[in-house]
């Protein structure tokens, strides 16, 4: 379902952007600081094939993606698949840290959540749960800044040049997530509980622990693992705010400047890498999801053969 879906979704914001109210042509014009006289704008049309039939139109367009060829920016004249590149690695780092991130600190906090269930541990991850999924990134992000940049000197306020910088924008992003996270694992495991193989596994003297790391936690982490795989794209698209908190020039602010400057193709390009980004996500914890059980894979193809 992959390419069908890249397909629809360049589809999609190819038609999207010539449906909107300003000509790109004027756009272009406009972003060059040149007047949009009725020739200059035939002349733009001419030159950027907007005067050809929409299909036509989009056939060309399909033809330069397969070519990594995103054209070419109304205001920096620069190729947009090299503006796009630049920015790229610090968005694609920053998404990256905070999931894994997530990850990290929502598995011990969903482990402890279930092995001390209704205790004093338990109803501190449900605090932390609460706030981290009712908490907004900028006033979680703005808190980070007072006291571990600007109060204790911990961590650098801006910029993207060390690992340093990365901290405070990796905990605002995945502070959230691992509210959800931990919810979820501690949901799984507790239903993982209840099954009989549990009982069995006791019968013979195992540990609660070793039953929930060596058994239960294989099957209760499936779901963590499908909202990783849907948050990846989320967390390079929504990245837009914290970059532009810290200072970061990532692909966020980039968007952002384009959609004001009407920069088409740099909107185009980006909207199909995040739609790339959100369909490899999924593919990639489908692909998870069938090495930490394989019966998924056959209960698929069944339903595909029905």
């Amino acid at each position: 379902m992959t390419v069908p879906v890249l397909l629809g979704a360049s589809f999609v914001s190819f038609s999207l952007l010539r449906l909107t109210p300003i000509d790109p042509a004027k756009a272009y014009l406009t972003v060059s600081n040149v007047r949009p006289t009725d020739e200059a704008v035939s002349a733009i049309r001419s030159q950027l094939g907007l005067d050809r039939p929409f299909f036509s139109q989009f056939a060309t367009w399909l033809g330069d993606l397969l070519h990594f060829n995103f054209g070419t920016s109304f205001y920096s004249k620069l190729p947009v698949t090299e503006e796009l590149y630049n920015r790229l690695p610090i968005t694609a780092a920053l998404a990256i840290s905070s999931l894994i991130l997530a990850v990290a600190v929502s598995i011990p906090l969903g482990l402890a959540s279930a092995l001390q269930k209704d205790r004093f541990i338990d109803h501190v991850c449900r605090v932390l749960a609460f706030l981290g999924s009712s908490a907004p990134q900028f006033g979680v992000a703005y808190l980070l800044i007072y006291f571990l940049s600007v109060k204790w000197d911990m961590f650098p306020l801006q910029g993207a040049d060390s690992w340093r910088n990365y901290v405070l924008p990796a905990i605002t992003l995945s502070f959230s997530l691992i509210a959800t996270y931990s919810r979820l694992l501690r949901a799984g495991l507790l239903k993982g509980l209840n099954e009989p193989f549990v009982l069995y596994a006791k019968a013979r003297g195992m540990r609660t622990f070793a039953i929930l790391t060596r058994h239960v936690l294989r099957h209760a982490i499936r779901p963590v693992i499908t909202a990783a795989g849907m948050n990846l794209g989320k967390l390079f698209a929504g990245s837009v705010i914290v970059e532009q908190i810290f200072g970061m020039q990532g692909m966020g602010g980039f968007f952002l400047e384009s959609v004001f400057r009407r920069d088409y193709p740099v909107i185009q390009g980006y909207i199909l890498i995040m739609a790339f980004i959100f369909v490899f996500g999924n593919f990639i914890a489908d692909v998870i999801q069938t090495m930490l059980d394989p019966r998924s894979a056959l209960e698929q193809g069944k339903v595909r053969g029905r």
